[in-house]
């Protein structure tokens, strides 16, 4: 086996005025944990993964390690003297990659607006290639960008559209996979792996990052909720073909176009009746918030198989200063995660990694409880999409004492909990 990994660390990217983007070879790239800047590993690198973006961020400034100071430097300038001003460079890894490190970049003004819902990885140039401070979470290839092919996608998705124009979930479906490019609708659409069944268009909670639903002044969604209410029907002529035809097929409640679906628990209760007259195959799923236990007990006895629940943290002043949630609290998420797995169902996390945060011992130590109270079966490592420093400052983040870096924490829960699955994707719990 050959080296992975680059021989030195890449150089520092910035972008000049015009968003054209350069390597400094005088300064190294960096990361962040948390507030903290600090040098990054050559063993923490990876090429940038096949269907990765760069992004150049706005009013913030580039930071970079000089190696030979050994110090963290600010970037105030075009190192060339072309264009002035300079903005930081990201990257935005793609599907079923998590990061190990934020992007280092320095805000000189605290006032500028939030950054995109996305989720930034610190890159840098060696050799002729990106490299990036993240590692592969999940084998499993369902959005890798190679298993997509444009004109495909489009073909299947109008022809498709074209058989079933009646069906309002599945034209909203329609248009996430030709405007917005959700790799789930896409594989709805390609008859393969796991399939979104959006139902809901309100919500209760008000999550800082929320993706389909943002106040006036906070960063724009990235995608635009579903607006009704779909019928029982309409769910299970969207559900139960790709169950009964794609190979490891799921299909999911609980989408970034949508609000929580436990609201709308009386029609997933008989769409899962429907599904199930008509199809015993593949898994249902229900991606959640989790803050209706007698929801969730219902669903899963008209048989519901998997939650996958959302959590940043396991630390409840943490948790509810994200979610802002109205009408629970976060005991009754830990009731929905009791409830589901006593029931003998399959409980996901989907564990919103923010480097600095989610590494931190006490961070751990307290999820570490949890699970071994209720019990847990799969955690998804998800990049968490947001602008770091809006989000440090939406819940009043106070440093913890130790971190164990990302990878460091999931070897401390594989070593607590050995038959616990870690990736990026809502396993299929039938072939």
């Amino acid at each position: 086996m050959g080296r992975k990994y680059p021989y030195e660390i890449p150089a520092l990217l910035y972008a000049d005025s015009k968003g054209k983007i350069y390597d400094f070879p005088g300064l190294k790239m960096a990361g962040r944990s948390g507030r903290s800047f600090h040098p990054i590993s050559a063993s923490e690198l990876i090429p940038l993964p096949e269907g990765s973006e760069l992004f150049v961020l706005p009013g913030r400034l580039p930071v970079g390690w000089d190696d030979q100071r050994d110090e963290m430097v600010v970037l105030e300038e075009d190192p060339s003297g072309r264009y002035g001003p300079v903005q930081a460079v990201a990257a935005f890894i793609a599907p079923a990659y998590t990061q190990t490190a934020l992007a280092a970049f320095y805000r000189p003004d605290e006032n500028l607006p939030p950054l995109p819902l996305f989720a930034y990885t610190p890159v840098g140039w060696w050799k002729g290639r990106f490299w990036v401070a993240a590692f592969r979470s999940d084998p499993d290839p369902r959005q890798d960008s190679r298993n997509f092919n444009p004109l495909q996608v489009k073909k299947r998705t109008l022809s498709r559209l074209q058989r079933d124009s009646r069906n309002r979930l599945l034209r909203h479906l329609g248009r996430c996979s030709l405007t917005y490019g959700c790799p789930a609708a896409k594989n709805l659409f390609l008859g393969r792996w796991e399939a979104p069944l959006p139902t809901s268009p309100e919500c209760n909670a008000r999550c800082l990052g929320c993706l389909s639903k943002q106040p006036p002044g906070g960063p724009p969604a990235t995608q635009e909720r579903i607006r009704f209410v779909p019928s029982p029907e309409e769910v299970a002529c969207v559900a139960v073909p790709h169950l009964e035809h794609a190979k490891k097929a799921i299909v999911s409640f609980g989408q970034g176009c949508e609000g929580e679906p436990l609201l709308q628990a009386g029609l997933l209760q008989e769409s899962i009746r429907l599904i199930r007259k008509r199809s015993r195959k593949g898994t249902i799923n229900l991606n959640t918030n989790a803050s209706l236990p007698a929801a969730v007990a219902e669903l899963r006895n008209s048989g519901l198989q998997s939650i996958r629940i959302s959590m940043n943290s396991p630390r409840q002043e943490y948790y509810e200063r994200y979610y802002r949630p109205r009408g629970y609290g976060f005991e009754d998420v830990l009731e929905s995660w009791r409830t589901m797995k006593e029931m003998g169902g399959f409980v996901s996390l989907n564990w919103f990694v923010m480097p600095g945060l989610s590494d931190e011992l006490e961070e751990l130590e307290k999820l570490a409880e949890t699970i071994a109270s209720f019990g847990l079966d799969f955690i998804q490592l998800r990049n968490h999409n947001i602008d770091p420093d809006w989000y440090l400052d939406g819940i009043a983040y106070k440093p913890g004492k130790m971190r164990l870096g990302i990878k460091g924490a999931v070897n401390y829960l594989k070593g607590l909990f050995p038959s616990l699955g870690f990736g990026y994707f809502n396993p299929p719990l039938t072939d």
